[in-house]
């Protein structure tokens, strides 16, 4: 099971080291063609605005695989293990049910796009562009599952 976890891992970063990777390959080539041959991919602008929603939704999903998110834990500093244990399983759990119901209505919104049929760019189905909604908002709500089970860290009160 480890193994696989360690494989998601890579697979998750190299899929953010492409996505940065193409948002500037195609950026210096939007901005060489429109400045020194006076033309451009018709398509750029609209595959960037893309990759840089796949690269937010990456990049959440890597943030809550770090528990980097965003958390407001002010108070939490000055409850006893305890609560702070009780506090942190609460907000996981709230966060993961949000996360779920957040990633079934993108499912059924992908599911209509896909019906509908229509092209992003350059042949390229906006279902496709939208896919990353789903299968991410799921990853972080697991995630958040996961982090029910981790320890808590320890800090000490004059950290707090």
């Amino acid at each position: 099971m480890n193994h696989l976890v360690v494989l998601l891992h890579k697979f998750e970063n190299a899929l953010l080291y492409s996505i940065v990777a193409g948002l500037v390959s195609i950026s210096l080539l939007q901005i060489w063609l429109r400045n020194f041959h006076d033309s451009g991919i018709y398509w750029g602008d609209s595959a960037l605005r893309v990759l840089v929603f796949w690269l937010a939704m990456v990049g959440a999903m890597v943030a809550s695989r770090e528990t980097g998110h965003i958390s407001i834990d002010a108070l939490t500093h000055y409850l006893s293990p305890l609560w702070r244990k009780i506090t942190d399983i609460s907000t996981s759990v709230f966060s993961a049910a949000i996360c779920f119901i957040a990633a079934w209505h993108c499912y059924l919104f992908v599911k209509d796009e896909r019906e509908f049929g229509d092209i992003a760019f350059a042949n390229i189905p906006v279902w496709w562009c939208e896919a990353i909604m789903p299968l991410a908002l799921f990853v972080i709500g697991l995630r958040f599952l996961i982090q029910i089970f981790r320890p808590l860290p320890q800090t000490s009160r004059q950290d707090a």
